[in-house]
């Protein structure tokens, strides 16, 4: 008998999707080991102090000492994940932009689902990097992958294809893996760090979880992506956390008449 995909409570707990799926995650480094950071913002000062295997911060009315993953996204770009020790219901993503003197916080509060509200929410925190000149713009929100259709290749036997409809909803499908056929539009969050490069959030309603990304779009035909899910167990008892990449490739781009745009509607 065939599996009813319309049925939520057969699909896949995140803690059954980790296996296998962080195949193609980049190297780690230690780039920003012996390195500390001041960020400075409208939501008050942050600070990260880097060794060579744990991260001590503080930052959005949170503070602790935590392993860290760091990666390389392009040249003095750096992306690094880390979950709370004191507060494991909380994940932290850090973008260090060293270049052009910027930084992007994303704090990850991990919850109960209700009927009007998911379990993950992100907290945005862009600001500058004390010591660095800023350059080029801001980190801030962006429409700019508005109407792009991308496949993603996380494993040998893991693929899925993301529709990028709005500035608040997108499309997944699964095309390769155990949760092959499903599908579904979550709600979303898109940060542009440098031109062709963005952060992509994601908080899922059916399976209790939220990730966040790092991309590089700047080769439509070889994108790369860095990321972290985050969310409850099987059980609902415990936090499941762990990071990821992939390889894309621009499918398609939907060009809407320009009165009916998402990207600009109000």
């Amino acid at each position: 008998m065939s599996l009813n995909l319309l049925d939520t409570s057969n699909w896949l707990p995140l803690d059954g999707l980790a296996p296998g799926f962080d195949a193609n995650k980049a190297p780690t480094v230690q780039d920003l080991a012996g390195q500390q950071f001041s960020v400075r913002g409208d939501g008050g000062p942050m600070t990260f102090s880097f060794d060579d295997e744990e991260v001590q911060w503080a930052a959005a009315g949170h503070a602790g000492t935590a392993a860290y993953e760091a990666f390389v996204v392009a040249e003095e770009l750096y992306y690094c994940q880390w979950q709370s020790v004191l507060e494991p219901e909380l994940a932290v993503s850090l973008v260090l932009d060293l270049a052009q003197g910027r930084a992007l916080y994303i704090g990850a509060a991990l919850g109960r689902a209700t009927a009007s509200s998911v379990a993950v929410h992100h907290d945005f925190r862009p600001g500058t990097l004390d010591g660095y000149p800023a350059t080029g713009e801001a980190i801030s929100e962006s429409t700019a992958l508005i109407g792009r259709r991308v496949e993603w290749v996380y494993s040998n036997s893991h693929a899925y294809e993301h529709v990028y409809l709005s500035p608040t909803w997108y499309t997944w499908q699964c095309l390769a893996g155990p949760e092959r056929g499903l599908a579904d539009t979550d709600s979303n969050t898109v940060f542009q760090v440098r031109p062709g490069i963005f952060v992509f959030t994601w908080r899922e309603k059916v399976i209790p979880c939220g990730s966040v990304t790092v991309a590089d779009h700047r080769d439509p035909r070889a994108i790369r992506s860095h990321g972290s899910l985050f969310g409850w167990n099987e059980e609902g008892t415990e936090p499941v956390h762990f990071t990821f990449g992939a390889h894309g490739r621009l499918i398609s781009i939907t060009h809407h008449t320009p009165e009916l745009n998402p990207a600009t509607a109000t």
